[in-house]
């Protein structure tokens, strides 16, 4: 059973620098009750929510969490001011599916969308988008709307295409700006946006260049910072899927110059994926110093119109730092913290991802937490601090209240454990039971043995030690086979039987 009981340690935080850890607190308290369903009106204490997400982040890859080579001063700010997570997982190895866990909340054994399901091709005349969210789908916007909140989606959304159900505006969001299209962003100079279903073109982007004149990261910026001042006066919920450091390697000159000192392994042709770039690790270093410095620029709007104290501001990642391909260069900057996977793998580099959670005299400041959470918990984690109902969803299932531990009101509810499937990348499922975590991969070639890791003793996941435990790894067995909902979109070879028609007559 993973534990419910978690402790909170304060720690020392310096700019562009790693946070140390200094001291052990204990949690105390209990979880507030949730208001009447029905109750519609806007509470004044209902906190503004700014969740940034980047893409392909490794928690390495932040001052805060121990690196030496790229400058991130203002998210190191943010862990000082607020609580910073040390055992954090995606919703999925990958983009879609784990957008598509964090705003349902389900987890992916249940959720709808469970790999990257292209609609179109990579062509300029190609239809855009992904496998959209079906028609009526629960979503924290959704569910955050429906009380009231302002709702913004800026960023990379992944989840359904122009015209498709999955719009954002037809997903809980009043306003989106950015990418519909995974594939559209794997150019950061592309030659369009969308503002809601009006396709916007940039001014000087060709298809397929490797510098452009409109930079989109800005232009996503620019309309965050303007959401907030539209609606500085009432409650708001601004969801910053920010594409970066998301390949392909492309950030404006000023960026790449600040890190001339940085050591390069030559440059990047091209020819493994991706625009070719002749300085891959500066760029890289660019790309994230830039997302950390419009970070700052978004805390700073928030103070300008003092609503510091009211905005609960989250910072994560979709998934665990990319293969080494397109220029990246994950081994380098130590992205994923020595773990053992990439971005597409179930194993820990490839679910960790950087959490780190403000809300100025709520959230202590300066604290470190080493709690096992995941991303189906914000769903019912923003719908408890924003004192709406939540989904009601068994813990297999769904998420769970990170309340008690961000606010040391108590323990979190317990929770068996926690189970991802992924289709992709030759079909693999991963279940985490406190310090056990069992891994099955290469489905789709028949391999259907189950590793085991002691996370405990082994956070790099090198030693398999299932002969060793046989009755942990019977029961993350069963697990794996029973606590899932069967996709037809999404079937998992080995466990997906095919229905057996009735004799004719």
């Amino acid at each position: 059973m993973l534990a419910s009981h978690r402790r909170v340690r304060p720690v020392l935080a310096r700019l562009m620098a790693a946070i140390a850890s200094t001291m052990l607190a204990t949690v105390g308290g209990g979880c507030r009750s949730l208001p009447d369903p029905a109750a519609t009106e806007v509470a004044v204490d209902r906190p503004n929510i700014v969740f940034i997400m980047a893409d392909d982040l490794g928690p390495g890859e932040l001052g805060a969490y121990g690196q030496r080579w790229i400058r991130t001063p203002e998210i190191d700010r943010l862990a000082a001011q607020g609580m910073r997570f040390t055992a954090h997982s995606s919703g999925s190895p990958v983009c879609a599916p784990s957008r598509a866990v964090l705003l349902t909340g389900r987890g992916s054994p249940h959720a709808i969308i469970r790999d990257n399901r292209e609609v179109g091709g990579w062509g300029p005349d190609e239809p855009e988008g992904q496998m959209p969210l079906p028609e009526g789908t629960d979503t924290i916007a959704r569910r955050l709307q429906a009380v009231g909140y302002a709702t913004a989606a800026i960023g990379k959304w992944g989840l359904g295409g122009p015209g498709s159900t999955g719009m954002p505006d037809r997903q809980g969001f009043d306003f989106f700006y950015g990418y519909l299209c995974q594939r559209v962003a794997h150019n950061l100079w592309p030659t369009h946006l969308w503002r809601n279903g009006a396709r916007e073109e940039l001014a000087g982007n060709t298809w397929g260049n490797l510098v452009g004149e409109t930079y989109a990261h800005d232009r996503m910026i620019e309309e965050a910072l303007g959401f907030i001042d539209a609606h500085r006066d009432r409650p708001f919920f601004l969801y910053l899927p920010l594409h970066i450091p998301h390949l392909a390697l492309q950030v404006p000159q000023e960026e790449i110059d600040a890190y001339a000192a940085l050591p390069e392994d030559g440059p990047y042709d091209g020819s493994r994926g991706y625009l070719p770039h002749p300085t891959p690790r500066r760029a890289y270093a660019g790309m994230v110093t830039r997302l950390d410095r419009d970070i700052g620029r978004l805390m700073r709007r928030l103070d300008e119109h003092g609503l510091t104290g009211r905005t609960l501001v989250v910072f994560t990642s979709d998934n665990g730092p990319t293969f080494d391909v397109g220029g990246a260069d994950s081994d380098f900057f130590d992205s994923a913290e020595g773990r053992r996977g990439r971005k597409g793998s179930v194993f820990e580099g490839g679910l960790r991802v950087p959490l780190i959670v403000r809300w100025p005299g709520r959230i202590p400041a300066g604290t470190s937490s080493d709690a096992v959470t995941a991303f189906r918990d914000w769903m019912p984690t923003l719908c408890d601090l924003a004192g709406v109902p939540g989904p009601e969803l068994p813990p297999n299932v769904g998420g769970l209240s990170l309340r008690p531990v961000l606010l040391q009101e108590g323990e979190m509810a317990p929770r068996p454990f926690l189970a991802w499937e992924f289709p992709g990348y030759g079909a693999q499922q991963a279940v985490r039971m406190g310090r056990w975590k069992g891994i099955r991969r290469t489905m789709r070639q028949g391999v259907m043995n189950i590793e085991l890791h002691d996370l405990q003793a082994d956070p790099a996941e090198s030693r398999d030690v299932a002969a060793e435990h046989p009755e942990i790894v019977a029961e993350i067995e069963r697990i794996m086979r029973q606590e899932r909902t069967p996709s037809p979109e999404f079937p998992m070879p080995g466990l997906d039987i095919p229905a057996v028609a009735p004799p004719a007559g």
